[in-house]
């Protein structure tokens, strides 16, 4: 099961989050998603958890749970959706011209 974790503070680690959620059960993965540009956490993560009835057990007690002073906000992630091809060359900046 993929957990999505959100709210998260910039100093927590994908270690933080591991031993957070393994209080409830298997963790396979944790991973908090960094800007490519800054090098900085997004704010948010996600948590891979095999076992189903462990997950949703996560999911229910860590809402709003406070890890490094922020409330998370814990569930199921949905999957990505399709979005349509830049147009903008790959968000290189255009000159303006006047």
């Amino acid at each position: 099961m993929n957990i999505f974790v959100g709210n998260l503070s910039y100093n927590t680690s994908d270690d933080n989050l591991r031993e957070v959620f393994e209080q409830y059960g298997q963790v396979d993965a944790a991973r908090i998603v960094i800007d490519r540009e800054t090098r900085r956490s997004r704010g948010f993560g996600f948590v891979e958890m095999p076992n189903e009835s462990e997950g949703q057990a996560a999911i229910q007690a860590l809402e709003g749970y406070r890890l490094d002073g922020r409330p998370l906000k814990v569930n199921e992630a949905r999957p990505r959706e399709e979005r349509p091809p830049r147009s903008d060359r790959g968000g290189e900046r255009r000159p303006r011209r006047y």
